[in-house]
């Protein structure tokens, strides 16, 4: 069943997100700071069966110099010819980068394709493997990641998970086989959330695809859902009374909506009328504040899977085009 409002009212919704007078500053000086600790990206070469690709491990610097994880997935025979366009993909909620062989579409379409790992994440069962750690430690949450340091703006997961998704377009800008001035992102859920958060603080991205994005209108989120991940934050409340302004604004600082109000980055969402996880109505809240060239795609009888098949078919159509 629809699980939220029709259509036309999901067109002109407005969110009541408030916007950070810091907003700004605060992620100028986490990307700062993250970037004054990278230490040189490593790569490693992975040995697989297949002859049409060739596959490295990547290893970085993100957040606060912390070692990530990706896997860099190139056509075969990439580093002896020009530089290619990249797609940097960011993962579900729950999920790491899990099997390169997993990640075959867009090297198949001639894109260098890197998928970005998810600190702590990928360990649950049914989620591919994760294999970057989070270091950080953190106060009272409810299992998941959701409310992981919500506590505070500085100590939230989400703020260190989102560096590390703008630091793997810098050090996707520095792989030789790579163009630098051909980058797009692309992800679904919690990676869509990522695509928009990247869309807005990375400089020249030519374009963004958020497959049914997670982490919109969050405040708003929990009081229309009883589904995780953001029934992870209404159980936290239930137990933490005295902390629902401290949580509100920890939020406002990683919800889409704010990114959405900064971006200039083409972008291209798809939403489910049927989507308990994340209900349209979140994903409109961005949608509809997204300050840059967009589009949208509605799957009216869908759930949180989207468009599956018909989602990456669209945003390979989408990079064809923008990448070129």
């Amino acid at each position: 069943m629809f699980t939220d409002l029709p259509e036309a009212a999901l067109r002109e919704f407005r969110s009541a997100v408030s916007r950070p007078d810091d907003f700004d500053d605060f992620w100028a000086r986490t990307l700062a700071d993250s970037r004054a600790a990278r230490a040189p990206q490593t790569s490693r070469p992975f040995r697989s069966p297949l002859t049409a690709v060739e596959i490295s491990d990547l290893e970085f610097s993100g957040f606060g110099g912390d070692r990530i994880r990706a896997w860099v997935i190139a056509p075969a025979g990439a580093a002896d010819g020009p530089p290619l366009p990249a797609v940097v993909e960011y993962l579900g909620y729950g999920a790491g980068r899990g099997n390169p062989l997993s990640h075959l579409l867009y090297a198949s379409a001639g894109f260098v394709h890197v998928v970005v790992d998810s600190r702590g994440q990928g360990a649950g069962r049914g989620q591919a493997t994760g294999h970057t750690p989070d270091p950080h430690g953190a106060g009272p949450s409810f299992p998941g990641k959701m409310t992981a340091g919500i506590e505070h703006p500085d100590t939230y997961y989400y703020r260190r998970l989102i560096t590390d998704a703008v630091l793997a377009v810098d050090e996707v800008r520095a792989l030789p086989i790579v163009d630098a001035a051909r980058v797009g992102v692309v992800g679904g859920s919690q990676g869509g959330a990522l695509a928009i958060a990247a869309a807005a603080l990375c400089d020249d991205l030519r374009a963004a695809v958020a497959f049914v994005p997670f982490l919109s209108d969050v405040m708003r989120a929990t009081t229309i859902t009883n589904e995780n991940p953001y029934a992870e934050i209404a159980h936290f409340l239930a137990n933490q009374r005295a902390r629902v302004e401290d949580v509100a604004t920890t939020v406002a600082y990683v919800d889409g909506v704010n990114f959405a109000r900064r971006a200039r980055t083409p972008v291209w969402y798809t939403v489910a009328l049927m989507d308990p996880i994340c209900p349209p109505s979140t994903v409109f809240a961005s949608f509809n504040e997204y300050a840059g060239p967009k589009q949208i795609t509605v799957w009216p009888y869908n759930g949180h899977e989207g468009g599956g098949i018909e989602d990456r078919a669209l945003s390979l159509e989408v990079f064809t085009t923008a990448l070129a």
